[in-house]
């Protein structure tokens, strides 16, 4: 097994390094049952994320992705090693510094798209008017500015999801978790909600953790991908992803984006995962 990443190793360039990470990992690892005689799911993880980055999270089906994800969230605890968040240390959930968007938008069905969005702040006890400017700035960004009264049952699955982005936008928070946010959708919706998370990024610079089974989702999302191999799951590398910016669906087909996507197949396939996955 290759040692935790360090500054050293990592390939973060040298005037970044001086500004403090978003999020920082160190030697995770999460235990199930007994020690000693139980599941080890993930094992001595390691790995920063600084201010205004795009990365993602790559690895075959049963790595741990999402397991990883509730540890970095705060809903679950970690056996070994340590969550930092903006300095301070992640104990649990802390919904003033990380939201989370996951696979399934999990929307109220009796509460309209901005209900839904204006939710999270009702419950942090932001005062009306400013949640409500909040929920609408937040749907228009997202492109939803003529759905805003609509009930999750009125609204496409693309849709519903622009919903979940725009109240994890909301919340304001230092690092956005994604969770496979569309691994449920057809391949061009998929690749229009690629299209309008960049537009995002680029517009508010949030911090983004992207997990994700494909890599050409990754690789045209990200400024870094670190990718996991499977039992235990581990980072067995983190790859920079220097393709120019602002980027769109034609860098798919360049030279450079091949060689970036092939380097991360053999990465992934050489530690045993099933080479045939449509996923990778």
């Amino acid at each position: 097994m290759k040692p935790a990443l360090t500054e050293a190793s990592s390939g973060i360039p040298r005037q970044v390094r001086t500004t403090l990470p978003v999020i920082e990992a160190s030697g995770l690892g999460k235990t199930y049952g007994n020690p000693g005689a139980g599941f080890e799911a993930l094992r001595d993880i390691s790995f920063r994320i600084e201010e205004g980055q795009f990365a993602c999270l790559v690895g075959p089906s049963g790595c741990g992705k999402s397991t990883l994800l509730q540890l970095l969230s705060g809903l679950m605890g970690s056996t070994t090693g340590e969550i930092v968040v903006a300095g301070e240390h992640l104990t649990g959930p802390s919904p003033d510094k990380i939201a989370v968007i996951f696979q399934d938008a999990t929307l109220l069905p009796w509460k309209t798209a901005l209900q839904n969005v204006e939710y999270p702040l009702e419950i942090k006890r932001i005062d009306r008017k400013e949640r409500r400017e909040r929920a609408e700035h937040y749907l228009r960004m997202v492109g939803l500015a003529d759905f805003m009264n609509r009930l999750p049952h009125e609204l496409s699955g693309g849709m519903r999801q622009r919903v979940s982005i725009a109240r994890g936008l909301a919340q304001e928070p230092k690092l956005l978790l994604m969770d496979e946010p569309y691994g449920a959708l057809d391949e061009q919706t998929r690749t229009k909600m690629g299209d309008e998370l960049l537009r995002i990024w680029e517009e508010t610079r949030l911090t983004i953790l992207l997990i994700t089974h494909s890599l050409t989702e990754a690789l045209y999302l990200s400024d870094v991908v670190y990718a996991m191999a499977a039992r235990p799951g581990r980072i067995i590398e983190r790859v920079d992803i220097n393709l120019p910016r602002p980027r769109n669906i034609d860098v798919i087909g360049s030279t450079e984006f091949g060689v970036l996507r092939n380097r991360l197949w053999h990465l992934l396939t050489d530690q045993g995962t099933d080479g045939g996955s449509g996923h990778l």
